[in-house]
């Protein structure tokens, strides 16, 4: 018999569609992994049973089931977006426990393709932080379970790896797809301001923060992104190679990059160049209140997502960090300081078509408490890791992060792609061409 955990969603889809498979007994084969394996990860808040299997049922007895792109393939939700029926709790004690009465439009877009939503995943509170644990669980990485599976897409990225869905959905904010993407060994990418609907709480972070997909391979990417986008969102670019600069420098000040990311892009560097392209060692124009910027950005979105919640019941770091950024909210909505970003990193990226950098700093800080830690310590841990991600929400430009190489504990480590507004085909064609030459492990072994 045929075991469709570990496949990728375009390998089950195309089975289902050829009636190889029935979505009902692929749904029923992650449903019982997921059971049997999750007590250990922590992906799932809620798990869908019956209502997967009811709903894939359904999808298999589709007339247009040969035209659907995602055919019965199982889906996992970030719980910071509806999904009919079931309740979102962004991760926190503070969000009322009553079933939303529709689909976010990105789910309605995965189940019209064919999808199957098996459950919703964990995040840290109010999707603050680059790590995942708090009233609803703590997820870990499933290639090193002693660590965090990443934040605020924490639960997705260990749903993927684990091999509980071959897809699921996140969204990012200041790297909250990349960084869990990069932990977990998944390919992911934040897409450009616009391109997929966002409707990620009370204004998106201030038009920062974009819904996208985590998978195991490019190709998965590409086709669950035609799905959140459209197909013309991903058409394959125009041939040619491309000027690649790379860059080692930490865009916050003071924070240094370990061995392995270092190596990571060395490695990658080199594999583009030995493809065609054109690799420059060029360090973006940083400046140096970058750090000031996205700290008041970030601090700012918590501020809107907390108002109208009892304070009494959010976690204390979650509190800190909305208090911090009540003074900064009309400065986030402003805008300047992100215009300002933009125009200065522009001519940088009229030389060159893609940034090459590390997608972490180091590896993932331990899976811990750290919802009952001081704010203090939950900022310093998660800047000392995750300094790459939060430039790209702040230009609202496109940036993917892709498998690389090992960390020395055998999890593994990642580089990250940032180009211009619109490419984001190009980033995925130079991941894909990363992946044929550098392939990946694709599922943890947890069995």
């Amino acid at each position: 018999m045929t075991s469709w955990v570990g496949l990728s969603a375009a390998e089950i889809a195309a089975a289902i569609r050829e009636k190889r498979a029935t979505p009902r007994e692929v749904v029923a084969e992650h449903l019982a992994r997921i059971e049997r394996l999750d007590g250990r990860i922590g992906a799932f808040r809620t798990v869908r049973a019956r209502a997967a299997l009811a709903e894939a049922e359904e999808v298999g007895a589709r007339g247009d089931l040969g035209d659907l792109p995602l055919a019965g393939v199982p889906v996992a939700v970030k719980d910071n977006l509806a999904v009919r029926g079931e309740s979102t709790r962004v991760g926190s004690a503070a969000t009322p426990d009553t079933p939303a009465g529709d689909d976010h439009v990105t789910v309605a877009r995965l189940r019209a393709a064919g999808a199957v939503v098996v459950g919703l995943t964990n995040v840290p509170e109010l999707c603050v932080f680059g790590t995942t644990e708090g009233v609803h669980g703590t997820s870990r990485n499933p290639w090193d379970t002693s660590r965090t599976a990443g934040g605020s897409s924490g639960g997705s990225a260990a749903a993927v790896a684990a091999g509980f869905v071959p897809v699921a959905l996140g969204n990012d904010g200041m790297g909250s797809l990349r960084i869990p993407a990069a932990n977990c060994g998944l390919v992911t990418i934040k897409p450009g301001h616009g391109l997929v609907p966002a409707g990620i709480g009370e204004g998106d972070w201030f038009g920062m923060a974009e819904n996208g997909p985590l998978a195991t391979t490019v190709e998965d990417v590409r086709l669950t992104l035609s799905v959140l986008a459209g197909p013309d969102a991903v058409r394959p670019p125009a041939p040619g190679t491309r000027r690649i600069a790379v860059s080692l420098r930490s865009p916050l000040a003071g924070v240094a990059v370990s061995a392995p990311y270092a190596s990571a892009v060395r490695a990658a560097a080199g594999l583009l160049a030995r493809a065609g392209h054109t690799v420059r060692r060029a360090e973006p124009p940083y400046p140096l209140s970058l750090g000031v910027t996205a700290l008041t950005h970030w601090t700012a979105g918590t501020a809107v997502d907390a108002a109208g919640l009892d304070a009494r019941l959010l976690a204390r770091r979650t509190r800190v960090h909305a208090t911090v950024g009540r003074r900064f909210v009309h400065t986030a909505r402003d805008g300047r300081g992100r215009e300002r970003l933009r125009a200065r990193m522009e001519p940088f990226f009229a030389r060159y078509d893609v940034l090459l950098t590390p997608a972490l700093a180091r590896r993932s800080p331990a899976a811990a408490p750290w919802h009952e830690r001081s704010w203090l310590r939950n900022i310093a841990a998660n800047t000392a890791y995750s300094p790459f991600t939060p430039p790209w929400n702040l230009t609202g430009w496109p940036a993917a992060t892709v498998p690389l190489g090992t960390l020395p504990s055998g999890a593994p480590c990642a580089v990250q792609l940032v180009g211009r507004p619109g490419t984001e085909a190009e980033l995925l064609e130079l991941a894909e061409q990363l992946e044929r030459l550098r392939p990946w492990r694709r599922t943890a072994p947890l069995d």
